[in-house]
């Protein structure tokens, strides 16, 4: 049982047991994508935790009875059980196993036993292609200390059981049983400018264009809705853009170095109308992206992060990778409709006569 996988040394046959935010990570890792270095905490992790517990039969029982019409009963149920699994104590060798891998981060960084890092939820239903979870589970940002990490791990699998979650999953007919949580424990990146990017455009579903958004600081300004980003349409053939929509962003989250958390900052008037990125920097995001969509053979939703540490030119930072839903899901509808149309014109017209 490994209870912890580092995304350098996951190999593609333990990708399973990373969830879908963990996998693309060691994917790309894999890859020599520019990943902040980190590991995950597997879902044998998670699964021996329920084990040893004895929480699972019970989770299940409380979800099954859920009637998600009913706000309040959902809302009482998803409260119950998130503290059913914060109560809970880790199982020793799953303790110390996370302990172990945030040492060895922490040395690998330069930074004994001091390390920020974001913890952040990698559910194994997350990045299906005809679902989107994305936002549902918990994330953790500069967390410092091994007890911290420990603390949060359990949290992120809590999340796992939000009303949203709960009420989202029951909609889509996932079967509880089959859904298993990992963790992901990452460096923190010093983001300046943070967002995403879309290898196609998402208005049109135009996969000969990329679309970027961009705000000062963490990307959470930009997931939240906080802010209004930065919005940015190229060609993605001939790497030119084609509109910048530069908006006036007036909060960032930076973190607090003294009190090791993140905090929300106003930002100045001057920058606030400033563009986010550079021209130069656009395009460097869109040829990473470029890369990443050959890599997953799919279109992609990107998280990004340029880090103010890193010198220009090797600033730009990859932080998840997913198949982008909305288009995908359409063209698989387009071709279910087409293959039922070839049945029905086949039974409409037999071979050998004409329309």
């Amino acid at each position: 049982m490994k209870y912890t996988l580092f995304f350098k040394e996951a190999t593609p046959e333990e990708y399973i047991l990373l969830g879908g935010k963990g996998a693309s990570l060691a994917s790309m890792s894999a890859a020599d994508f520019p990943v902040p270095m980190g590991f995950s905490v597997t879902t044998h992790a998670y699964s021996k935790f329920l084990e040893e517990g004895k929480l699972l039969d019970i989770i299940l029982e409380k979800v099954s009875c859920i009637d998600c019409a009913n706000t309040d009963e959902l809302e009482s149920n998803s409260a119950e059980i998130r503290q059913l699994i914060l109560d809970k104590p880790l199982p020793n060798d799953v303790e110390i196993a996370i302990k172990d891998a945030y040492k060895q981060l922490c040395e690998k960084a330069g930074m004994p036993n001091a390390l920020p890092v974001a913890v952040r939820s990698s559910a194994t239903a997350e990045d299906l292609p005809d679902a989107s979870f994305a936002g549902q589970q918990d994330t953790y940002l500069w967390i410092v200390g091994e007890d911290e990490v420990l603390k949060n791990v359990r949290k992120c699998w809590a999340s796992l059981f939000t009303a949203r979650a709960i009420n989202y999953r029951k909609n889509q007919n996932i079967d509880e049983t089959e859904l298993l949580m990992s963790v992901v424990i990452q460096k923190m990146v010093n983001a300046r400018t943070a967002g995403v990017a879309m290898t196609m455009n998402p208005i049109n579903g135009d996969r000969s264009k990329i679309v970027i958004d961009s705000s000062w600081g963490l990307g959470e300004a930009v997931v939240s809705g906080e802010v209004t980003p930065d919005n940015f349409l190229v060609d993605k053939i001939m790497l030119q853009i084609i509109v910048s929509n530069i908006q006036e962003k007036n909060i960032e989250h930076v973190p607090d170095m003294v009190n090791k958390c993140v905090i929300i900052r106003e930002i100045e008037a001057e920058r606030a109308k400033e563009p986010s990125l550079t021209e130069d920097e656009v395009i460097e995001i869109c040829k990473i992206s470029k890369i990443i969509e050959k890599h997953y053979k799919c279109p992609q939703d990107i998280e990004w992060a340029i880090d103010a540490d890193l010198p220009e030119g090797e600033n730009v930072t990859l932080l998840q990778s997913r198949p982008e839903t909305v288009w995908s899901q359409k063209t698989i509808e387009r071709k279910a409709l087409t293959g039922m149309e070839g049945i029905i014109d086949t039974l409409m017209n037999p071979i050998g006569t004409k329309k």
